[in-house]
């Protein structure tokens, strides 16, 4: 999504956003659950598969942490926001309780009755409950009814309580006193198929780290598939690049801030918070109010380059990749050549090293987006266990580019050109290993892929 600052020559005009932390992030159980959950986990553990969908250890800290968080007179709350202020919360344990899949959409016909839960949302949610179900049981994996009840009981009890967060222009990840982060991770962990997902060039990833221990900025010029592609990108470099996987910032688009069945998503991420060009003039009274908000960001973003050691992810095609509507093939969206030049200019005006990447993603199948760019808030959230793919190709220099060129407007748009053709050509990679069944086999000069968690 393209937005538009400001055209002042101090400030960057515009640049893209995406969304993604989506209603497909979550997890942990009800404690009356998770202990059923650990011995489920203990059986998962003697099989060579990386589907387990939470540790031991994790489990047992979630518990003490939900424990801790309901328990006694604590029915209200507090959970840290990205600016360190705290709103208190209040809840029933109408969804931790749960016991059966019958509890949990009985819960959410009660939270209804009760005025809690708008009709809309109640929908979503027994909505989401299916469709990730059917997911899960995809997978083939025997625990796969208890890791459902374990995930959506928290999934729905989360939703049921964040309603309420407000995020800053620069939201951090709420990792305490509640790990939304790895309640994120968790959640999306059953929906991938680890043994038909592949990283394309992982010594590329661990340079990446190398630079930022060392100071320097990294801009990850990326593809945008799906709401659940952080969870994919942190998910599938977790165990060789765990700096990237839990430090990376997305630049995120204001309905994945707003959407209730998103936001708490969104809370256990690195964000910078901004208003979409496509959705500014929605509602005319609000216009200014998002241009000021996105000079905010913009101003935030041009901070932390400045403090060195930042990554930042950004789709330049202002949204997700969607399917051609004759073809039915799905392939990387154009970049804009603005949103690309403008994110050029804040890395080599920040005082640090910086380094553009071109990154590719492939994991459309697991949450598709709608066919059409929606309007209003609450898209349906389709859901699948799939294979997925990420792949990244050396640093682009812009004045390499640029120096074998006179007109400057012809520069941006070859630079942007070669960064997106270096995108689709990591993507088709991906697509001969995942769709054309190749696997491993499917490997390039250019690409070389990997299953790092093996």
């Amino acid at each position: 999504m393209i937005f538009s600052i400001s055209t002042s020559p101090s400030l960057i005009t515009s640049f893209t956003t995406a969304r993604f932390p989506t209603s497909a992030h979550l997890v942990v159980a009800s404690t009356s659950r998770i202990s059923s959950s650990v011995a489920a986990v203990a059986r998962l553990r003697r099989r060579p598969c990386p589907y387990i969908v939470f540790c031991a250890s994790k489990v047992r800290g979630m518990e003490e942490m939900v424990d801790e968080k309901k328990s006694g007179a604590a029915a209200a709350a507090t959970v840290a926001s990205s600016s360190s202020d705290r709103h208190e919360i209040s809840s029933s344990r109408i969804f931790l309780d749960a016991r059966s899949e019958q509890d949990l959409l009985i819960g959410i016909q009660k939270e209804r009755e009760a005025g809690r839960l708008p009709i809309h949302i109640a929908q979503g949610m027994e909505e989401l409950y299916q469709n990730y179900r059917n997911a899960v049981f995809q997978s083939g994996q025997p625990q796969a009814e208890e890791i459902v009840l374990s995930n959506m009981a928290i999934a729905l009890d989360r939703i049921l309580l964040d309603d309420p967060f407000e995020f800053s222009p620069h939201h951090e990840a709420i990792r305490e006193p509640f790990d939304y982060f790895m309640f994120g991770q968790n959640y999306i962990r059953p929906l991938i198929d680890f043994r038909n997902s592949y990283v394309g060039n992982i010594s590329i990833f661990n340079e990446m780290e190398k630079k930022l221990q060392q100071g320097e900025n990294i801009i990850l010029i990326s593809n945008h598939q799906s709401e659940a592609d952080p969870a994919v990108i942190a998910l599938l470099l977790e165990s060789t690049c765990p700096h990237i996987a839990e430090n990376l910032i997305y630049v995120a688009g204001d309905r994945v801030v707003t959407d209730p069945l998103c936001k708490p998503f969104s809370m256990g991420r690195n964000l910078l918070c901004v208003y979409s060009k496509k959705h500014m003039n929605d509602d005319p009274e609000l216009v200014d109010m998002k241009k000021r908000a996105n000079t905010k960001s913009l101003k935030e973003m041009a901070l932390l380059l400045r403090g060195g050691s930042k990554i930042i992810w950004i789709a330049p095609s202002g949204g997700r990749d969607r399917p051609d509507p004759v073809t039915k093939e799905w392939h990387p969206a154009p970049f804009d050549a603005s949103s690309v030049d403008n994110m050029r200019r804040l890395t080599e005006h920040a005082g640090n090293p910086g380094n553009i990447y071109p990154l590719a993603m492939l994991c459309y199948d697991i949450m598709p987006p709608p066919a059409q760019v929606e309007k209003e808030i609450g898209e349906k959230r389709l859901i699948s266990f799939h294979g997925t793919g990420l792949s990244v190709a050396p640093n682009i220099s812009y004045h390499e580019i640029a120096a074998a060129m006179e007109d400057t407007e012809e520069a941006k748009v070859a630079y942007t050109q070669s960064l997106y053709s270096s995108v689709n050509e990591q993507y088709n990679v991906l697509k001969s290993a995942i769709h054309g069944k190749q696997g491993l086999m499917a490997s390039t000069p250019i690409v070389s892929l990997s299953q790092p968690w093996q």
